[in-house]
């Protein structure tokens, strides 16, 4: 089966590829030569996956998938959530986004937070949603190199190290997307 992942970030490309079965083959927007900037315009996490799908979907003609992902900080009342991607501002700069969010949980010790993916998945003209959460709290610090985004900051409850210290493998194995993306691979095993 071919899906195509509604995504020009590699590495959320390389990250659901390492967690893909064999007979399904994973096709990027540069694959199908779609090279648009798909507007995320949704109040939602859901509705901004379901937009970038239904784009690929309509004007492209393949059976997809697309992802929106968000930190949800308690301390900010849930922020930056949908705007995750441009909280520092709009250039989606991660060191601008976590220098953001540090200097608005100093003085704090609730700390607690989740990254919440959605997954909105079309085959066949069907649409399916699927979410993934992972708990955890905001480091005082930056810790370790591997990942994106705020990976150096986001310490998943119940383990010692950032996620940015964990192999993609360890990552995909507990995180938001890994459990979102599991639900998904487990409706198409299913239904497919």
């Amino acid at each position: 089966m071919k899906l195509v992942f509604a995504t020009n970030n590699a590495n959320k490309l390389a990250e659901i590829r390492s967690l893909l079965p064999d007979h399904i083959e994973l096709l990027s927007m540069k694959d199908i030569q779609c090279f648009e900037d798909i507007p995320e315009t949704a109040e939602t996490l859901e509705g901004n996956a379901s937009l970038k799908a239904s784009y690929i979907a309509s004007r492209h003609g393949y059976n997809c998938f697309a992802d929106d992902t968000g930190l949800e900080i308690d301390f900010l009342n849930g922020a930056p959530g949908v705007y995750s991607a441009r909280y520092g501002g709009p250039d989606k700069d991660a060191e601008a986004n976590m220098d953001k969010v540090l200097e608005e949980l100093k003085g704090t010790n609730n700390r607690k937070a989740r990254f919440r993916t959605a997954i909105a998945l079309i085959i066949d003209g069907r649409e399916q949603i699927f979410e993934g959460i992972i708990d955890g709290s905001i480091l005082a610090e930056r810790k370790g190199n591997e990942g994106f985004g705020y990976d150096p900051i986001f310490q998943p409850k119940d383990r010692e190290e950032s996620f940015a210290e964990m192999s993609m493998d360890e990552k995909g194995d507990i995180s938001h997307r890994g459990k979102a993306f599991s639900k998904m691979i487990e409706h198409i095993k299913k239904s497919y």
